[in-house]
């Protein structure tokens, strides 16, 4: 005889029902590693794990996010609720205890001191990331999200960018290794101008292959640049430190790479505008000043001339005038001097009634000096009488 079937919303209904009524499920401390953390709404849900189960639960308290964290050893208090609508059971957690650091959160934290004691951290190691990006090389799953966002960032951004992808696992058994092979051969990869190295979100255990020593030798010795862009912003692991730039998403990773081509032309043409209306501007105020200054020498020109023209007559009078002054000046001297010249010229001596006696061609100007056995001559103004002296006769005294 069949047994009469019942709704689905019936049954979750009894299964609600007698985790509800059971007063030893109520308020009970359950200890286990946290991992899987999410917010949303100042809600936060998690799992707690141990070496043989999980546990989802669900925290109404958003002040306990600062103890909620991956990879930590808590005790969380709280009671089972089986949710009708979902058929899906949650531990809804009303208080938080933290009791230690779970198995991983503490190997991840003594592998990053000890790559952190041998400098793989330091910013010195970090390379530049190149301006002009013309090929990405990206390491991830070919199946995921990842590389789609990737492809869909980088080409709606900028279509002339070219992608290589190298596929590997993101997490699980042997995925480390694969990772490490990955970014060694794409470090040598020809026309290569970055390496993303990239998965999407979760627990710090789905995140653990980058977490190891190998991927993050192999980040450090690889001779291109490397941005890790593994998880979400709030996830940390170690691929991210020694990496040459961390992006907080994969998506996030590709504008970094990017530079937006209809931006560009947009800020061209913007620059292209501004260079013309500046150019324009200077051009006319360049042409108002020639205007201006044409204006000015024209207006000004015809007085230059009417000031200078007065200046050089005035300067040619004086001219004159101090030549004319000068002219006087000279005759008045030589009328001077011709005085002076007329008074001791023999011949004027003559016109007065002076005479000149030479014997035999040299002027006798004393009695003494005749001869009176030779003939003389006596000049005067108007000819020359030969004579003989027919005495010598010296007085004193002349009249």
């Amino acid at each position: 005889m069949m047994t009469q079937a019942i709704t689905v919303s019936k049954l979750n209904t009894y299964i609600k029902q007698i985790f509800d009524s059971e007063q030893l499920l109520h308020n009970i401390p359950v200890v286990g590693e946290v991992f899987g953390v999410s917010l949303s709404r100042n809600v936060i849900y998690f799992s707690l794990k141990d070496e043989e189960a999980t546990l989802p639960c669900v925290c109404f308290y958003p002040n306990y996010i600062n103890k909620i964290v991956e990879g930590a050893k808590i005790v969380a208090t709280g009671t089972p609720n089986f949710y009708i609508k979902g058929g899906r059971l949650n531990f809804n957690v009303v208080q938080v205890e933290n009791v230690g650091q779970g198995r991983l959160y503490e190997e991840f934290m003594k592998l990053k001191q000890k790559l952190f004691d041998e400098g793989l951290f330091d910013e010195s190691h970090k390379k530049p990331i190149p301006k002009d990006i013309k090929r990405i090389g990206v390491i991830t799953s070919k199946e995921g999200a990842v590389i789609q966002d990737i492809k869909n960032v980088t080409w709606r951004r900028n279509p002339s960018v070219d992608i290589v992808l190298y596929n590997t696992k993101v997490q699980g058994n042997g995925a480390e290794n694969e990772i490490a092979h990955a970014i060694e051969i794409m470090g040598n990869y020809p026309n290569i101008d970055v390496i993303i190295v990239a998965r999407g979100g979760g627990s710090l255990e789905d995140l653990w292959a980058y977490n190891t020593e190998i991927v993050a030798r192999a980040t450090y010795n690889c001779p291109k640049p490397i941005i890790s862009a593994v998880g979400h912003e709030t996830d940390f692991t170690i691929i991210d430190f020694v990496s040459d730039l961390r992006a907080p998403t994969p998506s996030a990773g590709a504008e970094l790479l990017t530079y937006n081509l209809n931006e560009k032309k947009y800020e061209t043409r913007e620059l292209f505008n501004k260079f013309y209306k500046s150019s324009k501007i200077y051009l006319n105020s360049q042409i108002n000043l020639l205007y201006s200054q044409s204006y000015f020498i024209s207006n000004n020109f015809e007085k230059a001339i009417i000031s200078n023209q007065s200046v050089i007559e005035k300067g040619k009078t004086n001219l004159i005038n101090n030549f004319d002054y000068y002219l006087n000046q000279k005759y008045y001297e030589l009328g001077i001097q011709e005085n002076t010249l007329n008074k001791i010229n023999p011949v004027e001596m003559l016109n007065r009634g002076y005479a000149k006696v030479e014997q035999e061609g040299s002027i006798i100007n004393s009695a003494n000096q005749l001869d009176l056995n030779k003939n003389m001559n006596i000049v005067f103004k108007d000819g020359v009488i030969v004579a003989s002296p027919i005495k010598k006769e010296i007085t004193n005294e002349i009249k």
